[in-house]
């Protein structure tokens, strides 16, 4: 490989994140922003499912990851006057500690019993919230969550977190640093040791790799970015209720993945922002958002079974058989 293409992908990088940061400046009205923001918490939740997915496994309590991260850290703020940037954290690593409880005897299952027993997983921690009213407050809420403390440095920077913009550029932030860690295990030896696992447990148990260690391993990785995008979600929002952390939620999740690609790292982003963004050039569909991601699930499946990851493939033989025609024409 060349030292100019070695730079390519750097540069467009580069590029592509200070177009990002500049963002704000072109886009004045708030409700845009709050489009991309919330599109930022879905990139984090989707490559976070995508690293579970590595090892053959697909999770549906994602939201109810989401969901101890969001409560964890707004409770810890309200009920015992911690900082954000202190529960924020914390958020995320509670919901790692409860996906390493039900970790082992759950990955000991495969396929479509793991997702059930996933699914049942997501509900239980639903129901959960839902009745323990004495601190969750149930199906009323948690209201008037704190925004995060402002981040003051004497003299150079004093961020209050009362507008759209501080949010976008935090949300930035929390998305770049989990994609940087996320890439690092999905292009590392671990990383390679999911991708094995996923191809034959049996095969990889018989070089030595301890199957179940590494699944949940995937687990726990998944469900910590999962609850930090929660904290996130949680003192954006300001309000938490069981609703917000459904089913359907962690269905679009999957969809979002499966939509984007889940052979190559940037298919869960991709598929997050497109899913996200899409249904704000057709409102009048907003509605309708179920059955329209259900019929771009089913185009994308017999279609693009690689996913919008793989559309340059798709189209290639198309675009040769155009060029022969018009050769055999001429």
């Amino acid at each position: 490989m060349s030292k100019g293409s070695q730079l390519v992908k750097p540069a467009g990088y580069t590029a592509l994140v200070v177009f990002l940061v500049l963002v704000p400046l072109f886009i004045k009205g708030g409700y845009f922003l709050h489009i991309l923001i919330m599109a930022g918490i879905a990139v984090i939740l989707t490559s976070s499912l995508r690293t579970i997915a590595t090892t053959g496994q697909i999770s549906l309590a994602h939201s109810g990851f989401m969901a101890i991260g969001a409560y964890t850290s707004a409770l810890l703020v309200r009920k015992l006057g911690l900082s954000f940037w202190a529960s924020f954290p914390i958020g995320g690593i509670v919901a790692a500690l409860v996906a390493l409880l039900v970790g082992y005897p759950f990955v000991r299952v495969k396929r479509v019993y793991f997702a059930m027993l996933t699914l049942f997983m997501g509900a239980i921690i639903r129901l959960i919230i839902m009745e323990w009213r004495g601190l969750t407050r149930g199906t009323s809420g948690l209201l008037n969550i704190p925004p995060p403390d402002s981040i003051i440095i004497p003299g150079l920077v004093n961020i209050a977190f009362d507008s759209k913009v501080s949010y976008y550029y935090l949300i930035l932030a929390l998305a770049l640093i989990s994609l940087l860690f996320l890439y690092r295990i999905d292009s590392s030896r671990v990383g390679r040791i999911f991708l094995a696992i996923e191809q034959g447990d049996y095969v990889a148990e018989s070089v030595g790799i301890s199957v179940t260690n590494f699944k949940v391993l995937a687990l726990c990785v998944g469900c910590f970015f999962a609850g930090i995008a929660g904290s996130f979600y949680a003192h954006y929002i300001k309000v938490l209720t069981p609703d917000s952390f459904g089913v359907l939620q962690a269905i679009y999740i999957i969809v979002y993945m499966v939509v984007g690609g889940r052979k190559k790292f940037y298919g869960a982003i991709l598929g997050a922002l497109t899913l996200t963004l899409l249904p704000e050039f057709f409102r009048v569909l907003k509605e309708y958002q179920p059955f329209v991601f259900v019929g771009i699930l089913l185009v994308t499946i017999f279609l693009l079974p690689d996913g919008l990851v793989g559309l340059p493939d798709a189209v290639k033989p198309c675009i040769q058989r155009l060029r022969k025609v018009k050769i055999s024409n001429a």
